[in-house]
């Protein structure tokens, strides 16, 4: 199972990214994997093919009318486990004994 952080940024396309962030985010909704939205990215769920898709797709959206797009990505890939999303944390909660503001 993959864990994948990624976020991706137009470039000349203005100060403010909230649009172009929200097609992204309205095409991994819609894809159907598990995924945690963060302030400075998104962390999606899934085999690698799937992962690799929708960050494929929301590349893909962005190309149609941005001329130059960076992107930040990170990957975790440990076999046979899935739910990594919450369990990691909850693992972390557990050594610190209490719910953390997540």
């Amino acid at each position: 199972m993959v864990l994948l952080e990624f976020a991706m940024a137009p470039a000349g396309q203005g100060e403010s990214m909230s649009r172009q962030v929200a097609r992204i985010v309205d095409l991994i909704d819609r894809s159907g994997v598990p995924y945690q939205l963060t302030p400075m990215g998104t962390i999606l769920e899934g085999d690698w093919e799937q992962v690799m898709g929708v960050v494929t797709d929301c590349f893909r959206a962005l190309q149609s009318d941005c001329p130059r797009i960076s992107m930040n990505m990170k990957v975790d890939y440990r076999a046979g486990t899935d739910s990594r999303l919450r369990s990691k944390i909850d693992a972390v909660e557990g050594h610190v004994g209490r719910k953390l503001r997540t």
